[in-house]
C-alpha cells in the first residue's frame, strides 16, 4: 500500500468508523458486564480488547495510542462514579486510569509492531519470490526474446502492472519493436515511435530513469554499454514504494546479467565458427595452391623452351609468350595465396637481415619486367647506399605485388615510378609507387587493404584478381614494423601507394 493511500481522506473516514465501533462495542458489552455484576477488571479487558484489535486492524501507532486514551476516557465517562461525566469521586481510579491507559498503549505498541513485522515479512518472502523465479527462468534463456519475455512477466506480476521492455541492437540503436506484458499468457510487440529520440534521450540520462509519455523508462547497463530498458507504466511508477523501487533495480540487474551472458555466449559462438570457417578455408587455398604450382611450373617452362626455339616472328612464339604469361600470373597469384595462409596461421616467419634497397628494388623490376617489357619503371634513388633490417624476399614480394597493381590500372606509354628516400626523422625509409591510371575512386580507398576486395576501376584489358595482394602486403609490412598507404597522385591523374620500413632493428626484437 502507498503512502498517499494510506493519507487519503478515504482511508482516515474508515479508520473513525472502525474506531468507533469497537470502542462502541466495548462499551455495550461493559454495560452488560455492569447490568450482569461483573467485576469493573472484566469491563478495562473488554477495552484493552477493542484497543488491541484497533491497533491490528488499522496501519498506524497512532492509531493505537489515539484509541487507548479514548478507551479510557470512555471508561471513566460510563463505568465510574459520578456516571456520565469526567469527574472522579474516588481518587484510587486515577491510578486505575493510568494503568489501563500505559497497559493500553503497550498492547497497541505491540499489535503496531507484530502487524508491521507480518506485513514486512510478506513483502520480504514476494521480493524473494519474485527474484527467484526471475533468476530461475533466466537461467534457461536460450535467446534474447526469452529473456524479455522473463523479465516483463515477472516484473509485470510483482508491480501488477503491464510492464515492457526494449532491447538495443549490439550497434547501440534501440530495436523498432519493444515487448509488453499484457496477461500471463499474452505479450505484445509494439512498434517504437522514434529510435533515434529514445537513443539520445538514454545517453543523455543523468537520473536513475527517464519519464516519457506513456511510461518511465529504466535504463538497462551492461558490461561495456546500455543492453536496454525496462518500460514501468506511469500510473504504477508513481504509486512505487522506496522498496519496490529497490526491487525493480536488482530484478533490472539480473537481467542485465543475462543479457551479458547470451551476448558474450554469441560472440564466443562468433569467434568459433570464423575460426573454424577460416580453417578450412586456409586449408583449401592451401591445398589448392600446391596442386597448381607443380603443373604452372611445367607450363611456364615448357613456353619458355618454345619461346627459345622460336624467333620472334613467328606465331607460336607469341602463343608461347601469351602462355607464358598467364601462367606466370597464375603462379603470382598462388605465391600470395599461400603467403595469405601462412600470415594467417602465423608461420611466416620474418628473416631480418640488413640488404640494400637497390638490389632489392632491382629484383622486384627485374621480376616485372620480364612479365611486362612494354612498360618502362622510372626509379629515384638517394645516392648513398641504403641498408635496411628486413626480410628480403617478402619486401621484394611486396614491390611486385605493388608494381602489379600500378602496371594493370596504367597503359602501356603511361607514367610508372618508384621512389625510396629517408624519412626527416631519419628512422623510416620511404618507398613510394605511382602510376598514372584513372586513380582510386573515394569508395574504394577505405577497403583496398581488405581481404578479397577489388577496385571497380581497373581498364577494361586489365587481369581481376581476388584482392589478396595489397593484403599481404599489409600484413608483410606491418610485421617490419612499418606502415602502408594508399592515395590519388596531387600532380596528375593515378594512384600512390607508400609504405615505410624502420632503419634499424626495434630493441625488443634485438633482444629476442
Amino acid at each position: 500500500m502507498s503512502e498517499k493511500k494510506k493519507f487519503s481522506v478515504k482511508g482516515i473516514v474508515q479508520r473513525v468508523i472502525l474506531t468507533v465501533l469497537l470502542l462502541s462495542g466495548a462499551s455495550a458489552i461493559g454495560y452488560f458486564f455492569g447490568w450482569t455484576g461483573f467485576p469493573e477488571t472484566n469491563i478495562v479487558i473488554t477495552y484493552l480488547l477493542a484497543v488491541h484489535m484497533i491497533a491490528w486492524l488499522t496501519d498506524g501507532f497512532l492509531w493505537g495510542i489515539f484509541s487507548s486514551i479514548i478507551a479510557t476516557f470512555l471508561f471513566n465517562y460510563f463505568f465510574t462514579e459520578p456516571y456520565l461525566t469526567f469527574s472522579v469521586n474516588d481518587p484510587s481510579y486515577i491510578i486505575t486510569f493510568v494503568i489501563m491507559t500505559i497497559v493500553a498503549l503497550i498492547t497497541s505498541t505491540i499489535a503496531s509492531h507484530a502487524k508491521k513485522s507480518a506485513v514486512d515479512a510478506r513483502q520480504k518472502e514476494a521480493e524473494t519470490k519474485a527474484v527467484y523465479n526471475l533468476t530461475n527462468h533466466l537461467t534457461d534463456a536460450d535467446n534474447m526474446q526469452d529473456i524479455v519475455g522473463f523479465a516483463i512477466g515477472e516484473i509485470s506480476e510483482y508491480l501488477g502492472c503491464q510492464a515492457a521492455c526494449l532491447c538495443f541492437q549490439e550497434n547501440g540503436t534501440p530495436e523498432d519493436f519493444f515487448m509488453q506484458h499484457r496477461s500471463d499468457h499474452k505479450q505484445i510487440r509494439r512498434e517504437i515511435e522514434d529510435a533515434k529520440e529514445i537513443k539520445h534521450r538514454m545517453e543523455q540520462l543523468r537520473t536513475g530513469y527517464e519519464i516519457g509519455s506513456e511510461f518511465y523508462d529504466w535504463p538497462i547497463y551492461g558490461y561495456e554499454k546500455m543492453l536496454g530498458m525496462v518500460r514501468i507504466p506511469i500510473k504504477t511508477a508513481q504509486t512505487m514504494s522506496t522498496a519496490q523501487t529497490r526491487l525493480l533495480r536488482s530484478m533490472i540487474e539480473s537481467v542485465a546479467l543475462a543479457m551479458d551472458r547470451l551476448r558474450a555466449s554469441e560472440l564466443h559462438n562468433r569467434s568459433r565458427e570464423e575460426t573454424v570457417q577460416e580453417r578450412y578455408r586456409a586449408n583449401l587455398l592451401r591445398a589448392i595452391s600446391h596442386d597448381l604450382r607443380t603443373p604452372l611450373s611445367g607450363i611456364m617452362g615448357t613456353s619458355e623452351m618454345i619461346m627459345d626455339m622460336s624467333g620472334q616472328d613467328d606465331p607460336r612464339y607469341n602463343l608461347a609468350s601469351a602462355i607464358h604469361k598467364d601462367a606466370d600470373w597464375l603462379h603470382s597469384l598462388v605465391e600470395n595465396i599461400l603467403s595469405l595462409t601462412r600470415l594467417q596461421e602465423g608461420k611466416l616467419i620474418l628473416n631480418k637481415q640488413p640488404e640494400a634497397v637497390e638490389e632489392v628494388l632491382a629484383g622486384a623490376i627485374e621480376r616485372i619486367s620480364k612479365q611486362w617489357p612494354e612498360y618502362e619503371i622510372d626509379v629515384s634513388m638517394p645516392d648513398e647506399l641504403l641498408m635496411i633490417p628486413m626480410d628480403a624476399k617478402l619486401i621484394r614480394q611486396v614491390l611486385i605485388n605493388l608494381l602489379d597493381n600500378a602496371i594493370k590500372h596504367t597503359l602501356p606509354d603511361g607514367d610508372i615510378r618508384i621512389s625510396v628516400e629517408k624519412a626527416e626523422n631519419l628512422h623510416f625509409a620511404v618507398f613510394k609507387i605511382a602510376d598514372s591510371g584513372s586513380g582510386i575512386s573515394q569508395e574504394d580507398l577505405p577497403h583496398l587493404f581488405q581481404m578479397f576486395y577489388t577496385s571497380r576501376t581497373q581498364i577494361v584489358d586489365a587481369k581481376h584478381g581476388i584482392g589478396l595482394g595489397l593484403t599481404i602486403c599489409d600484413a608483410i609490412i606491418k610485421a617490419h614494423g612499418g606502415t602502408i598507404e594508399a592515395k590519388n597522385r596531387i600532380d596528375r591523374t593515378g594512384a600512390e601507394f607508400t609504405f615505410t620500413l624502420p632503419m634499424e632493428v626495434q630493441m625488443h626484437e634485438q633482444l629476442s
